[in-house]
C-alpha cells in the first residue's frame, strides 16, 4: 500500500508540473497521446502474460497512442530482449523477438536526434530514452524507474507515469 501511495504522489507532483509545460501534456480531439515506452516496461510486457506492461504494449499494436521509437532505442530493445535469461523467462525465440519488434517498428513514430540533450538529469543508463521522449516530443515516458525519471520529465515538460496509470488512462 505504501508503494502504491508513494507513486500516486510521484504521479501527482509530475501532473503539477506538467501545467507549466508549454504545450499539453495529454492531447485530446482526435490527435494521439505519443508515448515512450521505457526498455523496463517493455522487458516486462514481454515476460509476464499478465499486468499493466503487456496490456501496454498490446495498446501499442492496437495504435491507441502513437509509440515514440528511435533506431538507438530499438537497438537497446532488441539488445535487452534477445538476452538468453530474458528469452528463457519469456519462453521466447529470437524469431519471437524480431516479430514483435519489426511490429513495433512498423507503426511507431519515428524519433530522429536532432540534437543531443545529454546529460538531461537521469541516470546515464536512462539518457538514450530520455533523449527519445525530449526529440519526439512525448506526452508521456513509461517506466518502472521514477526516481531517476522524474527529473528529466519535469525538466523537458513531459509526464511519467508506471503503466498501470498510463493504461486506464489511455482506456478512459
Amino acid at each position: 500500500m505504501r508503494l502504491t501511495a508513494d507513486l500516486d504522489r510521484e504521479i501527482v507532483a509530475a501532473d503539477a508540473m506538467s501545467l507549466l509545460a508549454p504545450r499539453s501534456a495529454i492531447i485530446y480531439g482526435g490527435t494521439s497521446m505519443r508515448v515512450v515506452i521505457d526498455t523496463d516496461v517493455l522487458l516486462s510486457g514481454f515476460i509476464s502474460a499478465t499486468g499493466a506492461s503487456r496490456q501496454l504494449l498490446l495498446d501499442a499494436l492496437d495504435v491507441k497512442f502513437t509509440l515514440l521509437l528511435s533506431t538507438p532505442l530499438l537497438l537497446e530493445y532488441e539488445s535487452v530482449l534477445r538476452r538468453p535469461e530474458h528469452l528463457a523467462r519469456a519462453r521466447a525465440s529470437d524469431a519471437e523477438v524480431t516479430e514483435i519488434l519489426d511490429a513495433l517498428a512498423g507503426l511507431c513514430g519515428p524519433v530522429v536526434f536532432d540534437y543531443k540533450w545529454r546529460p538531461t538529469g537521469a541516470h546515464a543508463d536512462d539518457e538514450l530514452v530520455v533523449e527519445t521522449a525530449i526529440n519526439g516530443q512525448a506526452d508521456v515516458l513509461a517506466t518502472f524507474n521514477l526516481k531517476h525519471m522524474l527529473t528529466a520529465g519535469q525538466r523537458f515538460g513531459f509526464l511519467v507515469w508506471p503503466p498501470g496509470p498510463l493504461v486506464r488512462k489511455i482506456r478512459t
